[in-house]
């Protein structure tokens, strides 16, 4: 079990992808809400007010970008940590992500060592 459990939202439109990332950190003793899209992502970020945000950038209708601009726009939950997971690994893709609110910018598939030390 995890030291400390985090509320996480795992927001990817890659239903498999969901499913392994949060079979992990269920695992870890972390409480896991997933979104397959962006506007369900800001409303459920907005009601359950998670710790950290799993953002696939690349999102149908609102993109990533867009997610993460909105949640730092929102006073009442703009503190969570957002980090961006994708198949990128262009910089100017990093940089706008960075731009556009994401503490983090990881490459796809997660390593699960990093993605443990990082919810502490």
């Amino acid at each position: 079990m995890a030291t400390v459990s985090r509320k996480v939202l795992l927001v990817d439109d890659n239903a498999d992808a969901v499913a392994v990332i949060a079979a992990f950190l269920k695992r870890s003793g972390h409480e896991v809400y997933e979104a397959r899209d962006g506007l369900t992502a800001v409303a459920l970020a907005r009601r359950v007010r998670p710790d950290f945000v799993f953002l696939d950038l690349g999102l149908p209708g609102l993109d990533g970008l867009g997610v993460a601009r909105q949640l730092r726009a929102d006073p009442q939950i703009g503190r969570m940590r957002i980090v961006a997971v994708t198949g990128s690994g262009r910089e100017d893709d990093r940089q706008a992500a960075l731009d556009a609110g994401c503490d983090q910018y990881l490459l796809k598939p997660l390593d699960f060592d990093f993605v443990r030390s990082l919810l502490g």
